[in-house]
């Protein structure tokens, strides 16, 4: 008998446990995409070990931009008790983000991709951003520029940035031009497109571009997709550029330690997801969160990848 009165004991608080577990959805950009991919690992991890049931979502391209909105409402079909969103850009899950407002789920803005200017204007409230701090990370791209350039540096420089419009591309964009008019004023960007994260865009840029500018020197992109693209393209003409990407993703690492990508601003995108789902926690607890968290960056070549020393690469995945 005094079995028995443990085990339904055990059972009850079993259901109870289960019945506490937190539901937690997650809505991707494309997980085809290393950087994603890496984020979608950390949030995966995160949410095993704070026993929480993720349910998560990816769309197939970062330029779905209706499919997405279409996962974000079947989420929230599954009534989570939080609702974090990697949003392909500022206003396409505005729909979504108003439901589960009305519905009193905290948003997520993941990496920083919703426009606070856009969210005020439609009365979108959301708990945190998290992600890493994408003016500064470009920046860190034009300094690394510089370190191998010099603040005499007068040679010409071309920028791919994202999509049209995507908060994101355009921070990091701002943040590499202005630090590079500040350390090298005598540099010329002579060009300023949108790449689309697209590889194969990427490198067509990066074609043409050289047929107008054989001497170009400096190519900066906002991703490691096209950054990886801009390498196939400079390689293919047989120039010598200085190539810098953003995002420190697997297949950049590669590229890096086979010396074909000079450089990647390292967005730690593993750490970025952990962090989501560890904060996301704290809000459904009552715990207070800073409304802006800023993950780290690291700028990544083949010196600091040989060196191994710095901490922060244990979160390159």
């Amino acid at each position: 008998m005094r079995l028995k009165l443990i085990a339904v004991a055990a059972l009850a608080a079993g259901s109870l446990a289960f019945a506490q577990q937190p539901t937690v959805a997650a809505l991707m950009k494309t997980t085809a995409n290393p950087f994603w991919g890496a984020m979608e690992a950390g949030i995966k991890d995160a949410a095993q070990k704070g026993n929480v049931n993720l349910v998560l979502q990816a769309v197939a391209s970062e330029t779905d931009v209706e499919p997405q909105l279409n996962a974000c409402l079947n989420l929230l079909q599954r009534k989570p008790q939080a609702l974090i969103v990697a949003a392909i850009n500022s206003v396409n899950l505005l729909p979504c983000l108003k439901q589960a407002n009305a519905a009193n789920i905290p948003v997520v803005d993941l990496d920083g991709n919703l426009d606070p200017a856009v969210l005020q204007k439609e009365n979108v409230k959301i708990a945190f951003t998290i992600g890493s701090d994408n003016r500064k990370a470009g920046g860190q791209g034009a300094e690394y520029a510089v370190s191998k350039l010099g603040k005499d540096f007068k040679g010409k420089v071309l920028v791919i940035e994202g999509l049209a419009g995507n908060v994101t591309g355009a921070a990091r964009r701002d943040g590499f031009s202005e630090t590079l008019k500040t350390l090298a004023p005598g540099a010329q960007i002579v060009a300023t497109l949108p790449g689309d994260w697209d590889r194969l865009k990427a490198a067509n840029i990066v074609g043409d571009t050289l047929q107008r500018n054989p001497d170009l020197a400096v190519i900066y992109c906002a991703n490691d997709t096209m950054a990886l693209g801009a390498v196939e393209a400079v390689l293919a003409a047989n120039k010598k550029v200085l190539v810098i990407g953003t995002d420190g993703n697997s297949d950049a690492v590669k590229s890096i330690q086979s010396g074909r990508l000079n450089a990647s601003v390292a967005q730690l995108p593993y750490l970025v997801g952990s962090r989501a789902v560890e904060n996301v926690l704290k809000v459904l607890k009552g715990d207070k969160v800073e409304a802006k968290i800023v993950v780290p960056t690291l700028v990544v070549d083949k010196d600091v990848l040989d060196k191994k020393s710095d901490p922060l690469l244990q979160y390159l995945k």
